[in-house]
């Protein structure tokens, strides 16, 4: 019997959970290896800490400054990141910083990206003195200069304290541009914001002083913030309110615009900055700088540049040089120059100014009209194709876009795309079939629009592709279709009168 029941237990160990080793049966303990917690240990790709749930807390702990980024393996923008941000921690920790960077996979570390509310890659937030329940969210530059500047920023005081007119002056004199804050009492409430200003503007140098020696020096008697630059009117001055005081968001909009210069050219330099600034309309010369009568021309414009700072930015474009790039979007050619548009930012709207005279009167007028609503906007439109309304998709132009999708006897479907857009060519092959499978159709028209070329005043499309349907009737409807893109969810789409059952329609109206 013994034996038998040895034999038994042998015969059975595998089937019931066991290993043979060296003719022993061995019961795996599950239970045991399913409990094991993974240890708080801070190990380091290269110079950045690899966080985990586990070794979050000793983290936080044991790092006074710890910027933390949240990615995920298969995102481009993180990969393109990550030897930046590798670069960053290593110039801190030369510099014997108390800044560190850390990295956490947050398609791995689930807890943690939900904790932190992580929903895009990378995100970047900044952990200080250990407290995890409320992380500054990362605003500088996506490179190695703006992160390592960002955190010495947040590492340092924000401000230099200047004492005496000496350091003063060395400091203003040190750079193009230096902003100093004239604060009598340091704690003030005004004071605490200029230096959470400090914090942010990680590209310009701050000082602050409090000496009523620099006070004099630089002709003041209340407090003020004094931008110093080497260009322009070399200086301006904003003076603090004895009431409001200072709101954080208004002198960091102030700061940048009036950092730039009056007049900017667009170069691959300055691009940046005359996109990042939030000033609603750009003023644009275009001209030929090997002409020098068109050169001649930016006296003018210069001239009229000082009465709308701060909502109009002005900007001189080369034609044959770096600007040559943006001349489709203007629908222009080289040839085109001199000549003048006013932008809208918020939608891209542009409004042609007559060009009989490039004077600073001239340009002030016109700009005033666009601002009071006197000028329509200049629309492109390309040529229609000649058999645009033979083919199964119809090809519609700024022209012929009105006489189409708001003809009241027909739906109309329509995408609007770029040429260049990679989710436009996807998505290419579905749409012609859909035209094919309605060509004939009585009532359903399937259309689409290059809105590079074309642009419509009553409808403002931000991004590739956007579809839009046009129902039958009166009203200018316009449904916004946000579902599937392939033929089968398009065709019920249109089927059911432009909804689809599990979500409700977006419609709008257009005005006229």
């Amino acid at each position: 019997l013994v034996w038998l029941l040895v034999l038994l237990l042998a015969w059975l160990g595998p089937v019931l959970g066991g290993e043979e080793e060296d003719g022993e049966v061995v019961v795996k303990e599950e239970e045991e290896e399913e409990d094991e917690v993974l240890s708080d240990e801070l190990e380091e790709e290269d110079g950045v800490l690899v966080l985990h749930e586990h070794n979050f807390a000793r983290a936080l702990s044991e790092h006074h400054l710890l910027l933390v980024e949240f990615y995920a393996p298969w995102c481009g923008h993180c990969q393109r990141l990550a030897p930046a941000f590798a670069q960053a921690a290593t110039t801190l920790r030369n510099e014997s910083s108390p800044a560190w960077l850390a990295k956490v996979d947050a398609t791995a570390q689930t807890a943690l990206a939900s904790e932190f509310g992580i929903t895009s890659y990378p995100t970047l937030k900044l952990f200080r003195d250990g407290n995890r329940t409320h992380p500054l969210t990362y605003t500088g530059r996506m490179d190695t200069e703006g992160i390592v500047r960002w955190m010495q920023r947040r590492a340092g005081p924000s401000a230099t304290l200047l004492q005496d007119t000496d350091t003063a002056n060395t400091f203003v004199s040190a750079q193009d541009l230096v902003v100093v804050g004239f604060f009598k009492d340091l704690e003030s409430e005004a004071a605490q914001t200029f230096y959470e200003v400090a914090s942010e503007v990680v590209d310009l140098p701050f000082g602050v002083a409090k000496a009523a020696e620099l006070f004099e020096a630089y002709g003041l008697s209340v407090d003020t913030v004094c931008l110093f630059k080497k260009f322009d009117e070399g200086r301006t001055d904003f003076l603090v309110d004895p009431v409001q005081g200072l709101d954080m968001a208004k002198l960091t909009q102030l700061l940048r615009v009036h950092s730039l210069k009056l007049v900017m050219e667009f170069t691959n330099e300055t691009s940046n900055q005359i996109f990042s600034v939030k000033i609603p309309y750009h003023m644009i010369l275009f001209l030929n700088k090997s002409s020098s009568a068109q050169l001649e021309l930016q006296d003018g414009f210069r001239a009229a540049a000082g009465t709308f700072r701060g909502e109009v930015l002005f900007v001189v474009v080369d034609v044959m040089g770096y600007g040559a790039d943006v001349l489709p979007f203007f629908g222009m050619t080289p040839a085109n120059a001199p000549t003048l548009r006013l932008v809208k930012m918020e939608n891209n709207r542009k409004y042609r100014m007559d060009q009989d005279s490039f004077s600073d009167t001239a340009i002030r007028t016109f700009i005033q009209e666009v601002l009071d609503g006197k000028v329509k906007p200049h629309l492109m439109s390309a040529e229609p194709p000649e058999d645009w309304d033979k083919r199964p998709v119809k090809v519609l132009v700024g022209k012929t876009f009105e006489q189409v999708a708001f003809d009241e006897t027909k739906n109309v479907f329509v995408k609007f795309y770029a040429p260049w857009c990679s989710h436009c060519q996807a998505m290419a092959a579905a749409w012609e079939e859909l035209g094919e499978r309605y060509k004939d159709h009585e009532t359903i028209v399937i259309a689409e629009l290059d809105s590079t070329a074309n642009e419509l005043e009553s409808i403002t499309i931000n991004g590739f592709p956007t579809l839009h349907y046009f129902p039958a009737g009166p009203g200018r409807k316009m449904v916004e279709y946000k579902s599937a893109r392939d033929v089968e969810t398009f065709s019920k789409f249109l089927e059911n009168g432009g909804t689809l059952p599990e979500e409700p329609p977006a419609v709008s109206e257009v005005p006229q």
